[in-house]
């Protein structure tokens, strides 16, 4: 999912489950940058969901997209989320970045 503080609406990057690289070897490559695509411009992130392929996602942002790489603030285990769980947990996360003054979209 992906919102910002004014739109609390969400709109929904698919997931690896319901993406057009299902199923394919090595598909993760193909996935992890038309997620990147559909994250840049974007000054937080807060990568969420089972497994390791947050810390997968933030390791290949390092060398291919240093943008999406930077605003990656947290990465926190949920096994599978609903909508209703991962907005909350965005609202907690945020909020607490806001909190501490490290919001950078604020500056």
């Amino acid at each position: 999912m992906m919102f910002d503080r004014e739109h609390m609406q969400s709109q929904r990057i698919h997931s690896r489950s319901h993406h057009k690289h299902q199923g394919k070897p090595h598909d993760s490559k193909g996935l992890f940058a038309d997620i990147a695509t559909a994250l840049a411009g974007v000054h937080e992130v807060l990568l969420t969901g089972p497994g390791s392929a947050r810390e997968e996602f933030a390791v290949w942002c390092k060398s291919h997209s240093a943008q999406v790489a930077a605003a990656i603030s947290e990465s926190v285990v949920s096994d599978q989320p609903t909508d209703a769980q991962i907005v909350a947990l965005a609202r907690k996360h945020f909020k607490k970045i806001d909190q501490m003054g490290l919001d950078p979209a604020l500056t």
